[in-house]
């Protein structure tokens, strides 16, 4: 069966804004977390940092999604070590979420993370949501084509829990069918050609970005950066904020599966040193490799740095 013909068969408009509303929902939570005068943190086997937010909108994602999908199984930042490996490398369709990306954001209290679900059929991402609370951002894109004969691709402005809802039952009150409808459309910026006579690019880059990426910036002449975290990053990429984002550290395919379907569905692409689409293939570690996430696959965008 070809991924086309797997994404036919899977009702991901229908259940669009249903994700878009577990988003929210987790998002609310994490946002009460956020407000609080100090949040419980501990350090994970690798090293990173885990709050008590994590873990609880970890639990609400998880259930959300078991009840939407009960044959559908998931894969988190925060259960991944409970699913032995043997198991899920023969799952073809599953959920991939990170309940809380930009960690080190939360607890720097820059308002810069998201909560990111994305559902992977055959090693492709074929719908995301992207949500950043703080910002009042919420992006989304489904790869199966709608009455128009389009991707459902746009962003919704303005979604601030603590503003719009105190409580679940408010956010379920929120008509996400109608907010969808209503929400702005997005596309990469510029097109090949135009990029060639660009004076200056437009650069998103992490608050904690290191030589590799600035020696990339440097090669591509003039580049304006513009810091954000999380995958809000590739987001910019995708609503035409930014040209281009190179990543040049450890990431994982949950950090980048959701924003993936995004930028896809926008005209971009996220792409590793071959120059190939990112794929989402079981290991067992589920690490990405260096990557960019690019508004037009065909320009001649500088070489990666040499992996140390």
């Amino acid at each position: 069966m070809s991924i086309n013909t797997a994404v036919a068969q899977l009702p991901l408009n229908q259940w669009l804004p249903e994700i878009c509303h577990i988003a929210y929902q987790a998002g609310q939570l994490i946002g009460r977390y956020y407000r609080q005068n100090s949040v419980n943190i501990e350090k994970k086997s690798d090293g990173t940092p885990v709050t008590e937010a994590d873990l609880a909108a970890d639990k609400v994602i998880s259930k959300a999604l078991r009840a939407l999908t009960p044959d559908i199984p998931i894969i988190t930042e925060e259960t991944l070590a409970q699913i032995d490996f043997e198991k899920r490398q023969h799952w073809a369709t599953f959920w991939l979420v990170d309940p809380l990306d930009g960690t080190k954001e939360f607890i720097d209290q820059t308002g810069e993370y998201s909560v990111n679900i994305a559902l992977v059929v055959d090693h492709k991402p074929v719908l995301g949501v992207v949500y950043g609370p703080e910002l009042g951002n919420l992006y989304f894109a489904s790869h199966q084509l709608n009455d128009a004969m389009q991707m459902p691709c746009g962003k919704l402005k303005g979604l601030w829990p603590q503003q719009q809802a105190q409580d679940t039952a408010d956010s379920a009150s929120l008509n996400w069918d109608y907010l969808l409808k209503q929400a702005a459309a997005i596309g990469v910026a510029e097109h090949p050609q135009q990029l060639k006579r660009q004076r200056s690019f437009k650069v998103a880059v992490s608050r904690r970005h290191g030589s590799q990426v600035q020696s990339f910036m440097n090669d591509l002449g003039m580049a304006q950066a513009m810091k954000m975290g999380s995958a809000l990053k590739a987001c910019l990429v995708a609503e035409g904020a930014v040209d281009v984002y190179p990543r040049f550290g450890p990431t994982s395919l949950w950090d980048t599966a959701a924003s993936q379907a995004i930028v896809e569905a926008a005209g971009g692409a996220i792409l590793n040193a071959a120059g190939h689409p990112l794929q989402y293939v079981q290991t067992p570690s589920l690490l990405n490799p260096f990557f960019i996430v690019v508004s037009h696959a065909d320009y001649q965008w500088p070489k990666f740095p040499e992996v140390m």
